[in-house]
């Protein structure tokens, strides 16, 4: 159920999907034999923010297992794109030699599947399309009475239909699948899909394809719990609005102390479902009939859904809830005018500071367990007006399934403890989580909203004392569409209001390097840390990175219009003294000023000795005073 734009409600999917990010439906769920989940290694798969042009910085910290009993993990960089694209992706490599693929992560789909070099329907994606002749240990699943096969009854096939019509299909094959150079867990073998055709998002997106954590035979998820070489648990963590990050991860791991848990029934439902009993909006419970969340497939949480839906009755309720409590703001149009947005201008860009603005809301759960939501859990920033958000949550059409989409679950740690059929929220900074997982360190409790309950998630604050990536600058590369000559004399103009658009200080961005091409300029800006240190924190980096992506930076009319090129960080570097830096200076002029004065020194005395060694001027015949006092 993953979607692959901005919104995408609940429609008629197969019935048995199941999955993390947003895509096909599978196989029925096989059953298989009690597992116990703390017994089995864990595969942990990191989110970070990252671009198309951002350059990878690399850690060296130690890698520690994260499961109980130091089981190893597997560790994967995951790239996030919630808010553009709807979706994240990890890294899977699949062959011998390994072939890379960008993976959209998706828990509504029980199949992973990647572009096959015999494709002739598939869109131009992310990387090169897999070639099974280059793979010394690629095996095509052959026809047999458990699936479905090809015109000539020689390989097994899949085929997925999704709610906004788009489609694969293609050939079953089994490879060794690899999680990268930071895992732990050795590679293993899994069926997967070839495809031979998509259609609709799944042609046009970026990603190469999915990988499917649902409930099905086909689910990633299923072989590797069926193999016993990881517990039958997952569990992901989505950063916040600017700043992305955090870390997913299959198998069991030690939940948090305070963890709210509620119910999940995968009898009544193939998807993932909660039981969400109420919402709360600043305290007060909406007035719509608690059964109103329990029609149809219950409230489903899906990760690969962008938003959160709602039926129409409680649409209409939370909508009027939240309006209410922000009567001070100005509301405005959307920024599609293909969809009818409720945004509200006014509030700052200051993410930390909308819970002064926008109300607290709760998730109350059938065992009386309360997760509360932070603004940046149900808003989206506006795109085209500074300082102004708009609801993510939509009616769901006249389905009376409650959708909640990754929206709802940033900075939460949401584990899906499939063996004891029960879903966990846990409030923490996800785009730090990744570093304290691989430094070792446990996550911290997050803050309770009442602090004689330890069934309330609050939003918490970013956790202080964490390791973190540092960056020394960030280098920009834009081309502006105005002539050299007649922006020559703004450029100064230029980077003051690129430094107030980005909420940094006018010192921290430099002009390095400006050349004229055309009817355009192309400019290199350099962004350095605030004041005297020599680093920025990733978080910071990247809010930075990110209004840059999102083109928050407006210029004026006689300014043009920019278009960002290329972004790259650099480490930073030991910062001196201003002693330090200018020491040898210093030195010469020292060595230069005492050669002077030994030179002015000597030549005066030199002089001084020539003058005295010198006789006095006397005429002719005058009488010295020697001779005018001898007798006569």
């Amino acid at each position: 159920m993953a979607s692959r734009g901005w919104r995408r409600p609940l429609a008629s999917l197969p019935a048995l999907a199941l999955a993390f990010l947003l895509l096909a439906v599978a196989a029925a769920a096989a059953g298989s034999p009690d597992r116990t989940a703390a017994s089995r290694p864990s595969l942990v798969l990191p989110l970070t923010l990252s671009y198309p042009n951002a350059s990878r910085v690399a850690s060296s910290r130690s890698r520690r297992g994260l499961a109980e009993g130091g089981h190893p993990s597997a560790r994967m960089r995951l790239h996030d794109d919630l808010l553009t694209n709807g979706y994240y992706t990890t890294r899977l490599y699949i062959g011998t030699p390994p072939q890379e693929f960008a993976l959209i992560v998706d828990s509504g789909s029980t199949v992973t599947y990647v572009p096959c070099a015999s494709c002739e329907q598939c869109g131009n994606h992310q990387d090169p399309r897999f070639q099974p002749d280059l793979s010394s240990t690629y095996s095509p699943v052959k026809c047999n009475v458990d699936c479905n096969c090809n015109s000539d009854k020689s390989q097994c096939t899949y085929e997925r239909q999704y709610a906004e019509m788009s489609s694969s299909s293609g050939v079953l094959g089994e490879d060794i699948v690899s999680f990268g150079t930071e895992s732990e867990l050795k590679p293993q073998r899994a069926v997967f899909g070839c495809e031979n055709s998509e259609t609709g998002d799944l042609f046009s997106q970026h990603a190469d394809g999915i990988m499917g954590l649902g409930r099905g035979q086909l689910s990633i998820m299923d072989q590797l719990v069926d193999k016993g070489v990881i517990g039958d648990s997952f569990s992901m963590c989505y950063g916040g609005m600017d700043i992305g990050g955090g870390a997913m991860v299959l198998g069991a791991m030690p939940a948090p102390p305070d963890m709210v848990y509620t119910h999940s029934n995968a009898v009544r439902s193939p998807y993932y479902n909660i039981e969400l009993k109420e919402i709360h909006v600043a305290g007060k419970p909406l007035r719509v009939d608690p059964r109103i969340f329990d029609g149809k497939h219950g409230t489903v949480l899906d990760s690969g859904t962008t938003y959160a839906y709602l039926p129409e009755q409680a649409f209409v309720a939370f909508k009027d809830a939240v309006t209410s409590k922000v009567h001070p703001l100005k509301k405005i149009r959307g920024p599609d005018p293909n969809y009818k947005d409720i945004c509200f201008a006014g509030a700052g860009r200051n993410v930390s500071q909308l819970s002064e603005v926008f109300p607290k809301v709760d998730m109350v759960f059938g065992n009386g367990q309360k997760l509360s939501l932070s603004p940046e859990n149900y808003l989206f920033r506006h795109s085209k007006v500074e300082g102004a958000y708009c609801l993510g949550v939509f009616q769901n059409g006249k389905d009376p399934t409650t959708l909640l989409g990754g929206i709802v679950v940033r900075n939460t740690l949401v584990t899906y403890d499939r063996h004891n059929e029960k879903i966990g929220f846990w409030k923490t900074n996800c785009s730090e989580l990744w570093e304290r997982l691989q430094s070792g360190g446990a996550p911290s409790p997050a803050p309770s909203s009442d602090p004689g309950s330890q069934a309330d998630l609050s939003p918490a604050p970013a956790p202080s004392g964490l390791p973190e990536y540092d960056v020394g600058l960030i280098a920009v590369y834009m081309s502006i569409n105005v002539t050299y000559p007649n922006l020559k004399p703004h450029l100064h103009e230029l980077a003051e209001l690129l430094a107030k658009e980005l909420e940094i200080d006018s010192s921290q961005v430099r002009l390095m390097n400006v050349t004229g091409q055309g009817n355009s300029t192309l400019i290199r800006w350099d962004i350095f840390p605030a004041g005297s240190s020599n680093s920025m924190s990733n978080a910071t980096a990247m809010g930075i990175i990110y209004r840059l992506t999102q083109h928050h930076v407006q210029l004026p009319e006689h300014l043009g219009s920019y278009q960002l090129l290329e972004w790259n960080v650099q480490q930073p570097v030991s910062r001196r003294s201003w002693l330090q830096e200018h020491v040898v200076s210093i030195l010469v002029g020292v060595l230069l000023v005492v050669f002077l004065s030994l030179s002015a020194f000597l030549g005066l005395y030199l002089w001084r000795k020539k003058f005295r060694g010198q006789a006095a001027y006397r005429p002719v015949g005058s009488v010295g005073p020697e001779q005018e006092l001898q007798p006569l």
